[in-house]
């Protein structure tokens, strides 16, 4: 929770009260209260979680020259009102990505530091951990189901008669990620 100052009318300052602040789950790595979510494992590209929040200040040195951080790590910031994703209180993002199939075919959700704080988790709840794993902020413009899916112009039906219409179902090929970015 972060604290905010409320100005009344008569210019004075109320006392500052605490506001909560929702986190992304597919945030950028160079906010200032960025956090490595996880890395991408395996052959699949999935995510791992981290057990515990790491500074992703404190690791992007670490990530060798030449490759894209997000090729290799998930991060989470906070959610801002002037994402594209953003649609009043709610992420039109993870509304996209419910339209996907589940990543997961495990029962329970994947441990995640972010869960309490996340805005995918508090709007979609088990359904956008059943996805996320599959979720990757790098982008991959062969890939049209997964630019559709990034794109803030395109809505749950859009995708789901793209995906009707697509001539390898809506399964998505091994190792296909869905590249994803919200908190613009």
């Amino acid at each position: 929770m972060g604290t905010v100052g409320v100005a009344r009318r008569d210019g004075s300052e109320q006392a500052p009260e605490q506001v909560a602040v929702t986190w992304c789950p597919s945030g950028a790595a160079d906010r200032p209260e960025s956090q490595v979510l996880g890395v991408r494992s395996g052959q699949d590209g999935q995510v791992v979680y981290l057990e515990q929040p790491v500074a992703a200040a404190d690791v992007l040195g670490a990530v060798p020259a030449g490759i894209e951080p997000t090729r290799v790590l998930r991060f989470a910031s906070h959610c801002v009102s002037a994402c594209a994703h953003r649609r009043g209180n709610d992420c039109t993002l993870v509304e996209r990505v419910q339209t996907l199939p589940a990543a997961r075919e495990e029962r329970s959700v994947p441990r995640c530091h972010l869960r309490s704080r996340c805005q995918w988790w508090q709007q979609a709840g088990v359904s956008a951990c059943d996805r996320c794993p599959a979720v990757t902020t790098a982008t991959f413009r062969e890939d049209p189901l997964a630019t559709l899916v990034a794109d803030p112009a395109t809505t749950p039906e859009q995708l789901n008669a793209w995906i009707a219409a697509a001539p390898d179902g809506p399964e998505a090929p091994e190792g296909r990620e869905l590249p994803m970015r919200g908190s613009s």
